[in-house]
């Protein structure tokens, strides 16, 4: 299995949840702006997309967008995603709100059009943080156990904390909780990030 990266970005997500959930994987860096590889290959010959990240199976099968590769993991590692009935459609529920009400606009606070573009993001990006801030169950996102929607959102405030944006309590304490884990450690190692 293959994880196509690039160091930082929000693939650190799914680079987390693979060795959280102790499965075994080579790690190929991409270039963005190149849309290259490490060894020079062509990037979208794998995710014709141009992005990261990809997660090519062992039987060639490629998966892309963080919401399909972290829900992949979870059912290799039933442990990571939220237990019960609607276990599934609330870890769902969190990817799709984490991809589309944070990734996303966070993103637009890191390449902005204006100062104006900026400043009305990061006025959104708060409120999202303050939404989640203030449903924070227990130590993670759905109480006392990691899930791989913790591993996004670890992410996404690696770039708030990046982008000087506030983080309401207790996503701080949320954040060192996640950041101290091991398989938080040696994927920071492996990006070079720590």
């Amino acid at each position: 299995m293959k994880l196509y990266l690039a160091p930082g970005a929000c693939s650190l997500a799914d680079h987390i949840a693979l060795h959280e959930a102790g499965l075994e994987f080579e790690r190929i860096r991409v270039d963005i702006p190149t849309r290259r590889t490490e060894s020079g290959d062509d990037f979208t010959r794998v995710n014709p997309k141009g992005y990261v990240p990809a997660l090519v199976l062992d039987d060639g099968t490629v998966l892309t967008e963080n919401a399909a590769i972290l829900t992949w993991v979870a059912q290799r590692a039933p442990r990571l995603a939220p237990a019960g009935e609607m276990g599934r459609i609330r870890l769902a529920e969190m990817l799709s709100f984490i991809g589309a009400e944070l990734h996303k606009l966070l993103i637009r606070s890191i390449f902005p059009i204006s100062g104006e573009e900026k400043q009305a993001v990061d006025e959104v990006v708060a409120q999202r943080l303050g939404y989640l801030a203030e449903r924070l169950p227990g130590d993670y996102l759905f109480g006392a156990e990691m899930s791989v929607a913790d591993a996004y959102l670890y992410v996404m405030l690696r770039w708030a904390r990046d982008l000087n944006l506030q983080r309401p309590d207790p996503l701080p304490a949320y954040f060192d909780r996640v950041n101290a884990r091991p398989a938080v450690q040696l994927a920071l190692r492996h990006e070079g990030l720590s």
